[in-house]
């Protein structure tokens, strides 16, 4: 090991989260098919841009997913800051189900 590698800060055994909103962190986007895809972004940056990133590179139209973070719909505005996100997370995303049709044999 050399002098210029750098550990986590520890407290006790435990990670101490960076509170610089610019330091980077890593993202995985799990689809319900259990893929994944990952980013490395700060935590600063709008989820949005994650959001676009990721529907262009499976090829997806954006308003036609949805991204879910502890169970709860990303805002365009969310950071990881704003969420409290860790390195590591996982966003889930899911295909929009638009409108429906009541089934004529269900009854």
């Amino acid at each position: 090991m050399s002098d210029n590698e750098q550990f986590p800060s520890q407290v006790g055994g435990e990670d101490v989260k960076s509170e610089d909103p610019n330091a980077p962190i890593n993202i995985k986007v799990v689809s319900s098919a259990g893929e994944e895809v990952f980013f490395k972004i700060k935590r600063s940056t709008k989820l949005s841009k994650l959001q676009g990133a990721y529907a262009n590179k499976v090829g997806k139209d954006v308003s036609s997913i949805r991204f879910l973070y502890d169970g709860n719909r990303l805002n365009d505005d969310d950071t990881p800051a704003l969420l409290d996100m860790d390195d590591g997370d996982a966003i889930d995303v899911m295909v929009e189900q638009v409108g429906g049709r009541s089934c004529q044999y269900c009854s």
